[in-house]
């Protein structure tokens, strides 16, 4: 096995702020814990939580990388313990606490999962975040069923494009909300039955008037602020709304009454804090139902943009604009 360097380049928040205070600079590898794999880093994915993170609003949980990044894709090239099956030179995939903008990054072994066939590292660093995300919080937490309407907010983002095809592969209908014609044709491309443009249509009454007054039966919001009692103006009887961030706002008032009178569950959740045993079942059930379809090519991250690792702010500038579909990733 080849030497490891002693230190590594990563890109630092240097205070809360803009793009600009991502910078380049030297951190010693990290130290890998029990259970845990080291990982040369070839691709990082770019998350909305890392924009949080940079603003000051997301910090990392208790023992976790400084560093921002949420899932990685690369070679192993060290272990410590027990690793199950995982070996040095294997290539994987992994979702990660932080540490991914660098170019080594430890993961706890549960959260690896093998790079798909066929796939270079760019897409496959474009993976766990979001299907991570989309299969806890849209399958396991929202138990989206074959024959549901699904509406899925910001459906060109990362999570949104990801949501669509599984939705689709699953037997769902599907209804999501973008910001132009040209992401409504991306998303119907993607398995979308219908694409608002939030601009210039009432997304709710649009819901209702597609679903001959039923409404959907699952809600997938990042959005929060005044989409809250929207959503639940168009969500059906029995329905499940699910939120994962709330980019206009956590606070609404809400009647509760209609959520009492069609008998509706309001749930959501956050990813990064959950422990290494819970995010392992979600990966155990990836890699079980999911993946498959991306080995078969049926299902597969939309990449929009790359940049090299140091041009971390550019591509933090990119993702705050929403002019992107899908995902932007960095290389390293």
């Amino acid at each position: 096995m080849t030497a490891l360097p002693s230190e590594m380049t990563a890109i630092e928040i240097t205070s809360f702020g803009g793009p600009e205070v991502l910078k380049p600079a030297k951190r010693p590898l990290p130290v890998l814990g029990e259970g845990e794999v080291l990982i040369k880093v070839a691709a990082a994915g770019i998350n909305r939580p890392d924009v949080l993170q940079r603003t000051g609003g997301y910090a990392p949980p208790p023992g976790a990388s400084d560093l921002p990044g949420l899932e990685v894709a690369g070679e192993i090239v060290a272990v410590k313990g027990n690793v199950g099956a995982w070996k040095v030179g294997d290539k994987v995939t992994a979702l990660v606490a932080g540490g991914g903008y660098a170019e080594y990054a430890a993961a706890p072994a549960p959260q690896c999962l093998a790079v798909p066939k066929g796939f270079d590292m760019v897409h496959a660093a474009a993976l766990p975040e979001t299907f991570f995300t989309v299969w806890t919080n849209v399958f396991q937490r929202g138990a989206l069923k074959q024959g549901e309407t699904f509406l899925i907010h910001g459906g060109s983002s990362g999570i949104g494009t990801t949501a669509i095809q599984l939705a689709y592969h699953f037997g769902a209908k599907v209804i999501t909300t973008v910001g132009s014609e040209e992401k409504a044709k991306a998303c119907r491309d993607l398995g979308a039955d219908l694409a608002i443009n939030y601009r210039t249509t009432d997304f709710a009454a649009e819901v209702l008037k597609a679903t001959d007054k039923k409404g959907a039966d699952l809600i997938l919001d990042m959005v929060g602020g005044d989409y809250i009692n929207r959503n639940l103006s168009c969500l059906a009887v029995d329905g499940r709304m699910v939120f994962i961030a709330f980019l206009q706002g956590a606070k609404a008032e809400v009647n509760f009454a209609q959520v009492m009178m069609k008998r509706q569950t309001i749930t959501g959740s956050t990813l990064r804090p959950r422990t290494v045993a819970q995010k392992a079942e979600i990966a155990a059930e990836l890699k079980a139902k999911v993946w498959p379809l991306l080995d078969a090519g049926k299902v597969k991250p939309v990449l929009y943009k790359t940049f090299p690792l140091a041009e971390a702010a550019e591509a933090h500038r990119l993702m705050e604009s929403s002019a992107h579909t899908g995902k932007i990733v960095l290389t390293v």
